[in-house]
C-alpha cells in the first residue's frame, strides 16, 4: 500500500463519518477540485484503503436486542477444524464478527438475537450442531455504552 498524504487522510476520516457525501461537497471541503478529488478516492479503493460502503443500521430498530460474546474452543486445533468452522461462521448471519483469539479459547464470536430464547435455539440448532466445537461460553451484553465504527487515522 502506498503512504497516504494529509489529503487522502481527511477523505478517509470525513467517508467514514459520511459516506454519503457528494464528491464536489467533498472537494470543497479540501479545497480540491472535483477530478482530482474523485482520482483520489478512486486510488484510495484500488489501494484497499476503502473497502465498500454501507449504511450503519439500528439493531434495536430491528428488534435486535440481544448481544453475545461467544467463546468457542474447537475439539482439535487442526487447520482443517479451523476452515471448516470458519467456513460455517460466514454462513450464519447472526454471526456478525467472527475473530481468532489467544488463551483458553480459540474463537470469539458477536452474535445478534431477537431475544434470549432466539439466542438459545441459535446455539443449539446451529452453533450445536458443529462436531468441531467442543465448547461455547456465551456473555450477554447488558448494556453497550459506545460503539465506534471509525477507525483512529493518524
Amino acid at each position: 500500500m502506498k503512504t497516504l498524504d494529509s489529503k487522502d487522510k481527511q477523505i478517509l476520516i470525513i467517508l467514514q463519518k459520511e459516506g454519503r457525501i457528494s464528491v464536489a461537497e467533498l472537494a470543497t471541503r479540501l479545497n480540491l477540485s472535483d477530478t482530482p478529488c474523485l482520482r483520489r478516492i478512486k486510488r484510495l479503493e484500488q489501494d484497499g484503503y476503502i473497502q465498500g460502503y454501507s449504511a450503519r443500521l439500528d439493531a434495536q430498530a430491528l428488534a435486535l436486542d440481544v448481544v453475545v460474546y461467544a467463546s468457542v474452543r474447537l475439539t482439535e486445533n487442526s487447520d482443517s477444524y479451523a476452515e471448516q468452522f470458519e467456513q460455517q461462521m460466514a454462513l450464519l448471519d447472526p454471526v456478525l464478527e467472527c475473530s481468532v483469539i489467544t488463551g483458553a479459547h480459540d474463537y470469539l464470536l458477536k452474535i445478534v438475537a431477537h431475544n434470549l430464547l432466539e439466542y438459545e435455539r441459535f446455539v443449539k440448532q446451529s452453533l450445536g450442531s458443529l462436531k468441531c466445537i467442543a465448547s461455547i461460553e456465551s456473555t450477554v451484553v447488558l448494556k453497550q455504552t459506545f460503539s465506534r465504527h471509525q477507525l483512529p487515522i493518524n
